[in-house]
Formats: structure tokens, sequence, C-alpha cells
């Protein structure tokens, strides 16, 4: 059976930062829901009821599309080693570019990245814990460096000109202003 909680608890904190990935889901009020899964060290709680997390570059940009039309995001931890445990994080969500001074704020908790795309800050407003118990085990090997790689190859003006390509609009037409106010 599922606990709620109103914040995030130090058992919580120790747990998320044990995970070696995490989903993103997010839904504009139409359109397709997005679930996205995220990797590499690109998460971070920084208060009982806020975490950040590292947008990289990447095909899409549906994050973002869904979050200017509707601001509520879901972010989802699995125990795929050890204790079995679901973990989800209900809240509110704000979108943070270079251009935005807030990024400048959270940028320092993050390795560089050249594909450094947006900074989510989400005001997590419900914590939620479940069984885990028919998430398989699945023994992690190591991060892959594909994204990373392709990204510092790329350079910043290069992942500048991809953006204005393939990460201005969602798959549904929403605009991301990844490149504009």
């Amino acid at each position: 059976m599922g606990k709620q909680f109103d914040s995030i608890s130090e058992e919580q904190r120790e747990f998320i930062a044990q995970q070696k990935i995490f989903f993103v889901g997010t839904a504009a009020s139409d359109g397709r829901v997005n679930v996205s899964p995220k990797g590499t060290d690109s998460f971070r709680v920084i208060g009982s009821n806020k975490i950040v997390w590292l947008n990289l570059t990447g095909s899409g940009n549906e994050t973002a599309a869904h979050l200017l039309k509707n601001d509520r995001m879901t972010i989802m931890f699995c125990a795929f080693e050890g204790k079995p445990m679901i973990l989800r994080l209900y809240g509110h969500a704000n979108i943070y570019h270079e251009r935005d001074n807030v990024f400048d704020e959270y940028i320092g908790l993050f390795p560089p990245n050249v594909g450094a795309r947006q900074i989510i800050e989400m005001n997590v407003d419900l914590v939620q814990t479940s069984c885990g118990f028919a998430v398989p085990f699945m023994d992690y090997k190591e991060e892959r460096t594909t994204l990373n790689d392709w990204s510092a190859k790329q350079g910043r003006e290069r992942i500048e000109e991809y953006w204005k390509n393939k990460n201005q609009q969602s798959i549904d037409g929403f605009e991301t202003k990844i490149l504009k106010p």
C-alpha cells in the first residue's frame, strides 16, 4: 500500500541519490502525455519540498513544451537494486534557460555539460512511496556517455543550431521557447 508525505524525508533523499535513472511525466491539457527517462548526474534535492534537474539536449523537448502549457509534473524513481521501492514526487515546475538569472544560481550544482538545455525546478507538494515488489532486479553496469560525447563533439554553436532545428516545438506543435522568451 502506498504512503503519502508532504515533504521529502532524509531517508527518501538518500534513496533518490542512489538511483541511476528517473522518469519525468508531463502533459498539456490536450495532446500526448510524455514520460521521459533521465540519467547521468542531473538531479538534485535542494530542500524538503524542492528539486532541480538539468535537462540535457535531446531529440525532443516535450517536457519544456508541456510545462509551458501546464506546470504539473511527476517524477518517479524505482529501485532496480536492493530494497524494493517506488518513489514519486508530484508538484509544479518552472523552466529556466541560460538567459534566466535563476539558471545561473543552479547550474553550478551540476557537472559542466555543453548540452545543458534547461534547468527544471519543481516545488514538491506530494511525495508518494509504494512497494515496488513487481519492479525487476536490474544490474547497473555504467553510465552511457553517448549523449555527453555527442554534445561535446557538437560544441555550443552546433548545439544551438540543433535546438533551432529540433527543439522549438513538441510533437504536438507546442512551443518550447528554447530560443526566445
